[in-house]
């Protein structure tokens, strides 16, 4: 890549719209870097990471005519804002860039992804998509991650980054991030979870990049609050005082200063949980106190460092809260306290202005008039905050607020067009400030200001440095951050003070670095690759064609013999139906012979199975997990009934131990029973797998009888095989072999609307009867061996039916009144 001949001012390339990338050395170069390896690309923000990006996918699709490349971003705008961007740039057909969001159909996601030359993201809809096998991977020459510091956890980047490296033909990563982590542990970790090779950084003070900066000095402001608020503020805190002396009773805090900090409130959250899970009665009481301490707390954080009107805001939510049906006794105590209805009074009488609104207003007054500039960024923590600055600011200056999509109580969100809309009119110019909560904050292209105005410090190193990276870009800009004297502020000054500074030293460090950090990923990577090569070898030199024949994998899903020779238990026919009772229809009864082992397939032939997953199932690993597998075909589904199926005839609820306790036991929305139910009424094998290591019996306060007896209803009465696994990974585990023997030994289709197989003549019966309301299996069974026939079961009086064993008088009056009522359609 190069400059044009005729234009040295700008790139020359095949794939590239003439006079629109300005030529930068940097990018150059780290776009070269980029295209040779995966890479990290750390740059300030506002210098040009898309472009860099772009760059590499312009070379990639030249060289590889069939492919196409796939670009993530977190948020729809952004992801909006770099479609814009491509189909300006990129000299391709603009139908042939394309978005992938949520709000595109499934089907016509699949459709548009087997025409786009470029797919652009955000990750939870390529997961989704991964995962209900609806888009390969196989052709992405280029794969790019925007804001690549999320690649943690169970955030969808690092399952797309697995899933991109293990199915592409010739893949390519570029990780992009203005700040990609606190420390180096957490960089190496991202890099990592990314597949990253080479690390590539740039920083302010390269003589290359500082050509296209400016000062950026950070201005605190330190505000005095009036008397009128710090007495709204101290009511609530001797009220937040009185509720953390009633936990440290319990034992699960030292401290009743109201100054405590979110970290010691998140460890007494979880040892109020240990005692809930334990059913111990000061676990709920105390949870109760807590959530009001967080309220009282939220309140605190809103007086001091947002407006009063927000706080005020805030009361009048609480008390809607309080008197809605179903309100918590947290939200009930909250509005009732006298100290918290004098501070709402004081609240609701306080006629002057947050001082930190006046200020707001003189800093803007200076900016727009003084200095004649012309926009103005003022960024808020609170939804309430941005409506009350948008209103206040607005009778001075041309105003407009940008907030996120989702609407709460009084504030209506934005959609994404309406996000687009407002930031084409901020950018040209139709209006001077823009007051915009956290969504402006990462990433986007928000225009170049004159100001950026904090209204409160930011605690996060990476938000502070993606927003302050919205002035300075082409001329000298101003970032000034307000912040109230003695207050939560000054404990967020210092934080953000010295995850800041940690955030220059670490990428300084990371750019001296890097080449250490590269040898340390191409090792990591060196080891993983050893270790895969000798996956399955024998240490000892033993015969490896017969240690390959004894391991070999059924082909009914997984099962494998042990290194002893012996045969492994999945490796076992399947019963022969006569023995059974059952009679398989589809195979006319026929079997193999008895004691028959199957044979190993040869991997090229084999057969894959089908698992129809919920979406809701999306939040724990068993989906991807599966979808990651040979021989193994994920599909998404929004079902009706369990959380997986298997074939027509089997479908899988899975629960966690505490789930399937609180729902055996009643705390659930719905009760084991119901739910199992449903399973019943749909399928002929329902299947319940009971997942984690903790003990079924001892978890809870309850004697262990009573769960047996619940655990044999479930099995006998309603048929239910109820599986323990251990973790998400041996439920994987499980599903494959289940769906093996099922799809692959029974040759059963599977049916994500499962209907049960014909009935025998006392199922039909059974089903008849149990159909009435409050009649269970168990007592429709009962009633049919007492009265002999269904006809006897409709046409019994009250008394007849309560001379049944477990019939009483409400289940009785219920039978009558549901067959004997006139049929009356309303």
């Amino acid at each position: 890549m190069a400059p044009a001949d005729a234009d040295p001012g700008y790139v020359d390339h095949p794939m590239l719209t003439e006079g629109v990338i300005e030529a930068r050395s940097y990018q150059l170069e780290l776009a070269d870097a980029a295209s040779d390896a995966n890479t990290l690309v750390c740059l300030p923000t506002g210098l040009g990471k898309t472009t860099v990006s772009l760059l590499v996918t312009a070379e990639r699709l030249q060289d590889d005519f069939g492919g196409k490349s796939l670009m993530l971003a977190p948020t729809k705008p952004l992801v909006e804002q770099h479609a814009a961007f491509y189909r300006e740039a990129l000299d391709v057909p603009d139908d042939e860039v394309v978005v992938f969001t949520g709000e595109v159909r499934p089907d016509d996601r699949a459709d548009l992804w087997t025409s786009a030359r470029v797919v652009i993201a955000t990750p939870q809809v390529v997961e989704n998509d991964l995962v209900g096998n609806r888009i390969s991977l196989r052709d992405v020459v280029h794969c790019t991650f925007d804001e690549c510091h999320r690649a943690t956890g169970d955030y969808a980047y690092t399952y797309i980054a697995e899933r991109y490296l293990a199915d592409a033909a010739d893949p390519l990563v570029t990780g992009m991030s203005a700040s990609p982590g606190g420390d180096e542990e957490e960089i190496l970790t991202v890099c990592e979870n990314l597949g990253i090779e080479e690390v590539e950084v740039r920083t302010e003070d390269d003589s290359d990049v500082a050509t296209y900066t400016h000062d950026t000095d950070v201005e605190w402001e330190r505000i005095d609050l009036p008397d009128e608020v710090l007495e709204i503020r101290d009511s609530l805190n001797e009220v937040i005082e009185e509720r953390l002396a009633q936990l440290k009773e319990i034992g699960v805090v030292n401290t009743t200063q109201p100054d405590v900090s979110q970290k010691d409130l998140n460890k007494v959250h979880g040892r109020l949980r240990e005692l809930i899970d334990n059913d111990q009665s000061e676990g709920y009481q105390g949870m109760s106190v807590h959530a009001e301490v967080m309220k009282l707390r939220r309140a605190v954080e809103l007086v001091e460092t947002q407006s009063v009107e927000s706080v005020r805001r805030y009361f009048e939510r609480q008390r809607n809260a309080a008197n809605a049906s179903g309100a918590s006794k947290a939200s009930q105590r909250l509005v009732s306290e006298p100290r918290v209805k004098d501070a709402m009074r004081k609240a609701e009488e306080f006629d002057d202005l947050h001082p930190k609104f006046r200020r707001a207003r003189m800093l803007l007054a200076e900016t727009l008039g003084i200095q004649e500039g012309e926009r103005v960024i003022v960024f808020t923590e609170s939804r309430d905050t941005a409506e009350a600055l948008t209103d206040f600011l607005g009778e001075h200056f041309d105003t407009e607020r940008f907030v996120g999509q989702g609407d709460k109580e009084s504030s209506s969100g934005m959609s994404q067009k309406e996000q687009q809309e407002r930031l084409d009119a901020f950018r040209d110019g139709e209006f001077e400030v823009l007051v915009s909560t956290s969504v402006a904050e990462e990433g986007l292209d928000v225009p170049e200001v004159d100001l950026v105005l904090f209204f409160e410090p930011v605690p996060t190193a990476i938000r502070s440095v993606q927003r302050k990276g919205r002035t300075g870009r082409q001329a000298e800009g101003r970032v000034v951050v307000l912040m109230a004297e003695d207050t939560r502020d000054e404990a967020y000054f210092w934080i953000s003070r010295r995850r800041e500074q940690e955030m220059e030293d670490e990428l300084r460090s990371l750019k001296g670095l890097a080449d250490e950090m590269e040898d340390e990923l191409v090792d990591d990577q060196e080891q993983l690759d050893a270790f895969e090569d000798s996956d399955g070898a024998d240490a000892a030199g033993a015969d490896t064609d017969a240690d390959a024949s004894a391991t070999a994998t059924d082909a009914d899903g997984g099962g494998s013999s042990g290194g002893d020779g012996q045969v492994g238990l999945t490796d076992f026919d399947v019963p022969d139906p006569a023995e059974t009772g059952e009679v398989d229809d589809e195979t006319d009864g026929e079997t193999e012979s008895e004691g028959t082992v199957a044979e190993a397939v040869p991997p090229e032939e084999e057969e894959a199975v089908e698992v129809v997953v919920d979406q809701r199932e999306l939040d724990a690993n068993v989906a991807r997990d599966l979808s990651q597998r040979d021989g193994v075909d994920t599909r998404l589904e929004t079902l009706a009934v369990g959380d997986y199926v298997l074939s027509d005839r089997v479908a899988v609820e899975r629960k966690e131990v505490d789930d399937f306790l609180d729902s055996l036991l009643g705390g659930g929305d719905r009760s084991i029973f119901e739910q199992v139910g449903d399973l019943v009424r749909h399928y002929d094998r329902p299947v319940m797998i009971v997942e984690g290591e903790k003990d079924l019996y001892g978890s809870r306060n309850v004697h262990p009888n009573a769960i047996r007896g619940a655990v044999a209803s479930l099995a006998v009465d309603y048929g239910l095989s109820l599986l323990r696994t251990d973790s998400e990974s041996d439920t994987a585990d499980m599903l494959e072999v289940i769906a093996g023997r099922e799809q692959l030994k029974r040759d059963r289709e599977v049916s994500a609307h499962g209907e049960k197989a014909a009935k025998t003549l006392d199922e039909q019966q059974e089903y008849v009867v149990e159909s009435i309301a409050d009649v269970g299996p168990v007592t429709a069974r009962t009633l049919l061996e007492s009265l002999g026939s269904v006809e006897a079961v409709m046409t019994a009086d009250e008394e007849e039916l309560m001379d049944v064993d477990g019939v009483g008088e409400v289940t009785a009056s219920r039978i009558r009144e549901v067959v004997g009522s006139r049929y009356d359609p309303k």
